[in-house]
């Protein structure tokens, strides 16, 4: 069963939330990171990247700190307040004709150990211990771990009935997304959505994974630290947004490799040939359309690469996956890369028109060979959960990316 709790959470003034919010800070260009910081004294910004106050690069422990002083700072100022109930809150993301609505709550790091909060991706324990001291020195979580759960008819009623009021924040941001919070503190309200949750056995990390890991070390490095521990302390909990599958997008990277481990052209498509049936495309883009099926581009022409499944053996869900069928057929064996995460020869791409970009880059020069697949399914992120299985890295691009900064959790 899913353990869910409300929190008083900290967040905007009603006229401040659209300039307080901001996205998350590894996704600003450079140019527009500094007019944002420099003509915008509300931006979250200022919290997360302290040092401009001073014109100075600031890291570490000193960070860390200097984050927890402009957070104080904008509480003194009064433009982030603290709610004087436990609340939920639901949140609604609008963009075009696409939409999501899911929930602000806190989950527990007791479920994460228990695996009841299930994950499919691996952690680097340097970035995790890294996450944890800057937990303690910061005092609160502003980025919420974005946690899927099963389509529920009965929790998609309860928020329903919340939408139909008056939203407490309702504003528009410059990528055209529009954003809604409802604040739902009614006792009653709160605990048939507790009851709910905790009817459901399982739910999955989306995106978030460090976040989750580095929130479970800090409540045990807490509890060790506390003789008086009782389990209700809030460091036992870390913010999370909960969203129905439904309502998940999940977008492929591409892979794009700077060279053929020594090949030639023709002698790489020899050894591709051993797993793949390959037709060559000419110059027209080319885009897979089902699992098992790969596009490549090479030399100024794409490529449909169709799996041999009587070479290729599935031995469990992970072994299913495009992105490991692609590791385990070409990127290992023939172009000599082991480690998806950390080799330079290979970078990944994301988004609308990404095949494109790719046929550009390799086209340049800038690499040898391309790679493009069809999203990941949600069915097959749970099946590699439960079977307690890990995918390789940039396997999903993920949507909704939340803003940070709309609701905080304190510790």
């Amino acid at each position: 069963m899913a353990i869910i709790k409300p929190f008083k959470a900290i967040r905007p003034t009603k006229d401040k939330v659209a300039s307080v919010a901001s996205r998350s800070y590894e996704e600003y260009p450079k140019k527009e990171l500094e007019a944002t910081l420099r003509y915008n004294p509300f931006s979250f910004l200022h919290i997360i990247n302290p040092g401009f106050k001073f014109d100075k690069r600031v890291k570490g422990q000193e960070r860390f700190t200097l984050v927890h002083n402009r957070y104080l700072e904008f509480l003194e100022d009064n433009v982030l307040m603290k709610d004087a109930k436990d609340s939920f809150y639901v949140y609604k993301v609008e963009k075009g004709a696409a939409s999501c609505c899911g929930l602000f709550c806190a989950t527990s790091t007791v479920d994460y150990e228990n695996d009841v909060i299930k994950k499919h991706e691996n952690t680097l324990q340097k970035r995790e211990t890294l996450f944890a001291d800057y937990l303690d020195t910061v005092g609160f979580n502003a980025e919420p771990v974005l946690i899927t759960y099963p389509d529920k008819e009965s929790i998609a009623e309860i928020i329903q009935k919340e939408t139909r009021q008056d939203p407490e924040y309702y504003f528009t941001t410059t990528d055209k997304v529009t954003h809604k919070l409802w604040v739902v503190s009614d006792k009653k309200t709160i605990q048939k959505l507790q009851v709910e949750f905790g009817n459901i056995d399982s739910i999955y990390i989306a995106d978030g994974h460090h976040r989750s890991a580095s929130s479970y070390l800090f409540a045990q490095n807490s509890k060790r630290q506390n003789p008086n521990h009782t389990g209700k302390e809030p460091y036992n909990f870390f913010m999370s947004y909960l969203i129905p599958e439904s309502e998940i997008k999940i977008y492929e990277f591409n892979r794009m490799v700077k060279d053929l481990n020594g090949l030639s052209k023709e002698e790489f498509l020899i050894q591709v040939d051993a797993f793949f049936r390959i037709e060559n495309r000419g110059n027209l883009l080319y885009k897979p359309l089902k699992k098992h099926h790969f596009s490549m581009y090479l030399d100024g022409e794409f490529y449909s690469l169709y799996l041999r499944k009587k070479i290729y053996t599935f031995d469990d869900s992970l072994s299913e996956l495009d992105t490991q069928i692609l590791f385990k057929t070409i990127l290992e064996p023939i172009l000599g890369i082991k480690d998806l995460r950390n080799d330079k020869r290979i970078q990944y791409g994301y988004g609308k028109y990404n095949v494109i970009r790719m046929k550009d880059e390799i086209d340049q020069g800038k690499f040898a060979v391309g790679f493009s697949l069809v999203p990941v399914t949600i069915e097959e992120i749970k099946a590699i959960a439960d079977e307690g299985l890990v995918m390789p890295p940039k396997s999903t691009y993920i949507e909704p990316k939340l803003r940070s900064g709309i609701t905080i959790y304190e510790f």
